[in-house]
Parts: C-alpha cells; structure tokens; sequence
C-alpha cells in the first residue's frame, strides 16, 4: 500500500506544489478533479483571501484537497486555527520549524508533512511527530537552502536516515522523474514549474512562454550568502542580481506584475531546472494523465529486466 496515497485519499500520488499567489482554487481544484493532490497557497500572507480560496475549494471539486503553512511566513496562528476547522485534511508545512504546528494539526485530525532540504533537518521533523516529509531537492524552484543538494542524492540520505513516507519535491515535471523518485524511496512526488505552465495556472502567458523557451541552464540560485536563497528563471534583472551578489530588499515588490501582469522584468520569475524539459502547455489532466502513463511504462520494463535478471 502507498502510505502516501492513503494519508491524501488522492487517486494519484502526484502533487501540486503550493506556489505563491499561483496554487489557489483555480489551478487547484483542477490538479484535485484529475486525480493528484491540489495545495492551497497561504506564502502571499492574504490571509482572507486564502482562506476565501479554501471555501471556494468545496464547491469546485469533491476530490480531497490540501493546505500549505508556510511557518516563518504566518503573521499570528488564524490561519491554522482556520485551517484545524475547516474540514481540511491534509496539510504541508514548511520554512521554520513544525513542532508547535503537529499537535493542534493533529488533534484536529490532520495528517502533516513537512518540507525538509536536508537528512538533519528529516530527523528534526520526524522527532518534532510529522507523518511524512516533502524531500525538496535543489533543482526546485523558489525557496532554497543554499547548501545545494540534488533530489538524486537527497532521497537517499533522506530514505537512510528515516522511515516515513517521501514525497519527492525538485526536478520533476515527468514519468521519469516521477520512476527514478520511486527508485530512490519516494512514494509520491510534487510538480511545480510544471503546473506553473498549466493551462489552468493563472500566471500571465508571458510568465508561461518563458519557462516553455528556458533551456535546462535556464535558471539560477540567487542570495546565497543572505536570506532568502531562491532559484528563479534567467532574466537581465537576475543576472544583475547574482552579480551583485545579494537581492536587494524591493526584489518581490512588483511580483505580481510579473506573474499577472507579465513584465518579466519587474522582479523575479520563480521557477525550477524542469523549466527547461517543458516545451508545451497542458491541461492539469494531461499532465497527471501522461505522466502516469509514463510511469507505468518505465516500471514495466524495468520490471521486465528485473525478471529476466536482464539490462
């Protein structure tokens, strides 16, 4: 049995990463009605608004849906408060630290995953009492821990070092990635970029165009020696950035011009290294679908050759 799939009741064990301003109930619901695993954003800090988007939830899809804390982001406890009577039941956590959240998380019979970029910080979330972690590797795009570590070898230190189920975050946006995840002790895996590039994600074509025209050197690690580390698409504004070395404190002020507006250059385009395997944009449906699809494929001829003791 999936532990994953049984803790999100979803059909498919893919998910859709809780991107700011960009996961709400339209992007959402959609991932939720094809089978995977819709998360609802609270990162933006519009409290109402998110809150308003989980309400919109319940009469957009009758799939089980979920919700990210953010922790260092939350301005008081209302949204998790919120959230503890909400009738949510899956819910991700991440940027800080989860010990205060699991117990009311908990007792409100939520299941918690927390976000983790390294083996310590597993067994810290582990102790703290989490149900299952996201494994973000460094290939993802937003938010990073500037000590880079790939998903190919951070699964695996994760994997050794506990037990409870992974779902793999950084890298994937296919089959493929999706196989090699399960090869490495992931039960699940999370999309971002991809779902980013949805038919259904609200973010201006021009956002969508950029990420389709990325190469796989299309992105870089910016802040690195500050905080926040973020990846973000290559743009003149993050060139001048890394050389400078440090973002300076008005980077996200125009964000939403960037996402909604599409100038793409009025901050900066979070995104990942799978910008450059993404050449199309698809319906939510056609992303889970195809990438089950594949999946499947894979682990029939890898199972062919693990019959045939066979290469």
């Amino acid at each position: 049995m999936n532990r994953v799939l049984a803790h999100m009741g979803s059909r498919y064990p893919i998910v859709q990463a809780p991107m700011g301003w960009i996961a709400r109930s339209a992007l959402a619901s959609a991932v939720c009605n094809a089978g995977g695993m819709g998360i609802i954003e609270t990162s933006s800090g519009e409290t109402e608004a998110c809150k308003a988007e989980i309400l919109k939830m319940r009469g957009l899809t009758t799939a089980p849906f979920g919700v990210n804390l953010p922790i260092l982001f939350l301005k008081d406890d209302a949204m998790l408060r919120f959230i503890c009577e909400s009738g949510v039941r899956f819910v991700t956590t991440s940027a800080g630290s989860p010990a205060k959240f699991v117990a009311p998380l908990h007792e409100a019979g939520i299941i918690v995953y927390h976000a983790v970029p390294t083996a310590e910080a597993a067994l810290k979330s582990v102790a703290a009492g989490v149900d299952g972690l996201v494994v973000e590797g460094s290939e993802g795009g937003g938010f990073k821990n500037p000590e880079e570590v790939s998903s190919m070898v951070l699964l695996q230190a994760v994997r050794r070092a506990v037990n409870v189920p992974i779902i793999a975050a950084g890298g994937i946006c296919d089959g493929k990635g999706m196989a090699a995840a399960f090869a490495l002790g992931a039960e699940a895996v999370q999309m971002g970029t991809r779902f980013v590039s949805a038919a259904e994600s609200p973010v201006h074509s021009n956002f969508k165009q950029a990420i389709l025209d990325a190469r796989e050197t299309g992105t870089i690690v910016l802040n690195k020696k500050s905080s926040p580390c973020i990846r973000a698409l290559k743009t003149q504004r993050t060139a001048e950035i890394h050389e400078a070395g440090l973002m300076p404190p008005e980077t996200f002020k125009r964000l939403l011009e960037l996402y909604f507006g599409g100038d793409m250059e009025a901050a900066v385009g979070l995104a990942g290294q799978t910008a450059g395997l993404i050449d199309e944009i698809k319906t939510a449906r056609e992303i889970i679908e195809e990438t089950v699809a594949e999946f499947h494929a894979i682990g029939s001829r890898l199972g062919a050759m693990a019959a045939t003791k066979s290469f």
